[in-house]
């Protein structure tokens, strides 16, 4: 296996992922242009213009939202599959090398491990791979495109949104540093917990052993749920704090004539379009910073069955990387 997940990412196909990012692009674009198409549908039935003027505006406003919501659909699809590619391969190559352990006795331990790998830690990595490059491109590009547009069209009303979002850059690392070593205890324990059934052996302490996995797995999944949760409240404070902010400024600027109610909306819908992909950002690096720790686990545990198994295993019984398949 790659040294590290970014190499795995490439090894599941470039030509895949640059696809991928080429519809990210699109769906970011054909998600922008609705917010100028809204203001001015508002301003239009406010200023007095034709009906007929109003309705242009509405079918530019649905086609847009349609492209939009295909472009989506095909990008989320695209992405399940090759997510899905890179999952099977994983569990192909632990289940090819189960296969050969016939040559060189396997201890319970590794079979606990390699039943951990096929039946729980392949999925969450292999189906990091289908957005790893496309997810931050999307949302990063609807950052960019929305929060540009923002400062167009009233420069001070966009950096009163942008300040809210300044103490997550804090926040977010420090408390996600803090889920990642749960996760990695975690895996550590459940792998403990495939092998003690692979043993099968029933005895007091074996059983008390068992219990007392259980009990560690509940105890680091509620101090997770703790981390995250605190973590989603705090974010969710901070955006509503950018609505207070374009509450005050936009009514203010309203009342004074420097803008139009138009420009308002336009601000309320734009922030809540970078609420979104700000929050799938972040979503993404969590997904990335505990992929990382998974990968990590997966290759050593590989690492540690290729010792054990020699050279005897054919490289030929295990799924070609480099070639993908439907």
């Amino acid at each position: 296996m790659p040294k590290n997940l970014f190499g795995f990412i490439l090894l599941m196909g470039r030509h895949h992922q640059i696809a991928i990012a080429a519809l990210s692009i699109l769906l970011f674009l054909a998600g922008t242009v609705p917010l100028e198409v809204q203001r001015r549908i508002i301003n239009a039935a406010t200023g007095g213009a034709s009906y007929q003027t109003i309705l242009i505006l509405v079918l530019a406003y649905l086609g847009l939202a349609l492209l939009e919501g295909l472009t989506k659909l095909a990008l989320n699809l695209y992405r399940g599959w090759i997510g899905e590619v890179a999952i099977r391969w994983l569990r192909m190559g632990v289940l090819a090398a189960s296969g050969c352990s016939h040559e060189s006795p396997v201890d319970a331990l590794a079979e606990g491990v390699q039943l951990s790998i096929v039946l729980a830690e392949a999925e969450p990595v292999g189906g990091f791979v289908g957005t790893s490059v496309s997810e931050p491109l999307l949302q990063a590009g609807i950052l960019i495109a929305v929060g540009g547009y923002m400062i167009y069209l009233q420069p001070l009303m966009a950096l009163a949104v942008a300040v809210v979002f300044l103490p997550q850059i804090g926040f977010v690392p420090l408390m996600q540093l803090a889920i990642n070593r749960r996760v990695e205890a975690k895996i550590m324990v459940m792998r403990h917990v495939s092998e003690g059934m692979v043993r099968h052996v029933v005895t007091s302490d074996a059983l008390d052993a068992q219990s007392g996995r259980a009990q560690r797995l509940f105890a680091t999944n509620m101090s997770i749920y703790r981390i995250k949760f605190a973590m989603n409240f705090l974010m969710n404070l901070m955006t509503q704090f950018g609505y207070v902010g374009i509450f005050a400024l936009g009514g203010y600027y309203v009342v004074t004539g420097k803008t139009e109610i138009g420009t308002v909306v336009a601000f309320i819908s734009g922030l809540s379009k970078i609420t979104d992909p700000w929050r799938e950002l972040v979503d993404w690096y969590r997904d990335l910073k505990v992929t990382q720790v998974k990968y990590a686990m997966i290759r050593d545990a590989s690492d540690a069955a290729t010792t054990l198994l020699g050279e005897g295993a054919s490289r030929d019984e295990v799924p070609d990387a480099g070639t993908v398949k439907a």
